[in-house]
């Protein structure tokens, strides 16, 4: 378990980012690797032309369409586990909400760069952006199920706007592309049963190369707007939440989707 929550929380509310070296053991990894290869493998042979061309990441790994639901059901335990909610709920105290899946690999082209982004950039316009940054929280909770060279982050901005240098980056203006190296990025290289946890809205990037396979949880605190976000399919079934062991960051999801639903039909009565 962590040590200390709160220096965790202090560390996220300052940087944006936390690591805890190797907070799964080898055989939970062993575990979740073994479902998640299941995923990855149907998901290559389902979008082979996407994935050979330009893809290097996937998602909705907790929907029906490649797992059987024995195997969604492991998926939902490790995301809800105790090592897991202790984490989560260091960072969102107050009925914590889960909104999707993502995995992370290498692009097959040895050509393609890696890219610094926000993760709001694609969802708004530039005052949007300062907009979601100053009042939201999307949290990514990264497993690693290989050694990989990890993430590169830009500490701090996940509270603050870019500097000259990081916005020229990451828009591509002034002959700048999003892969040119920032000055103000710190690497963070990652092994097999280490988590990172960082803001989705700070600056960042992946870097390619090693072994790169990495599975991204998303919550998110229920006060933000992010409920339509979650893609139905994504959570649990009935016959599921009683197989798994600590269903609250789903229940909490499916209650936010249950008034938001009952909320547009209050808003636009027939």
């Amino acid at each position: 378990m962590i040590e200390d929550p709160k220096q965790l929380s202090r560390d996220y509310d300052s940087q944006g980012y936390f690591v805890i070296r190797q907070y799964f053991t080898e055989d939970e990894i062993s575990s979740l690797r073994q479902t998640i290869l299941k995923f990855h493998q149907a998901w290559k042979k389902d979008h082979q032309v996407f994935y050979e061309e330009e893809a290097f990441n996937s998602s909705l790994i907790t929907g029906s369409e490649y797992l059987a639901p024995e195997d969604r059901v492991k998926l939902f335990n490790f995301i809800s586990s105790t090592k897991m909610m202790a984490v989560v709920e260091s960072l969102i105290p107050n009925s914590p909400a889960f909104m999707n899946t993502q995995l992370f690999f290498n692009p097959v082209n040895p050509q393609q760069k890696d890219f610094w982004h926000r993760d709001c950039q694609y969802d708004h316009n530039l005052e949007g952006q300062q907009k979601a940054i100053a009042e939201t929280q999307v949290v990514h909770l990264r497993v690693p199920l290989f050694d990989e060279l990890g993430m590169e982050l830009v500490p701090g901005t996940h509270k603050r706007w870019d500097n000259a240098e990081e916005f020229n980056v990451r828009q591509e203006v002034k002959g700048k592309v999003s892969s040119d190296d920032l000055s103000t990025g710190e690497k963070i290289p990652l092994a097999a049963g280490d988590l990172l946890v960082f803001s989705a809205d700070m600056i960042h990037r992946g870097l390619y190369g090693l072994d790169r396979l990495a599975l991204d949880i998303l919550v998110f605190d229920p006060q933000g707007d992010f409920v339509d976000y979650v893609d139905d399919d994504c959570l649990p079934d009935m016959a599921m939440l009683d197989k798994i062991h600590d269903p609250r960051l789903f229940v909490h999801t499916m209650q936010l989707k249950t008034f938001s639903k009952d909320q547009h039909c209050l808003d636009n009565p027939k």
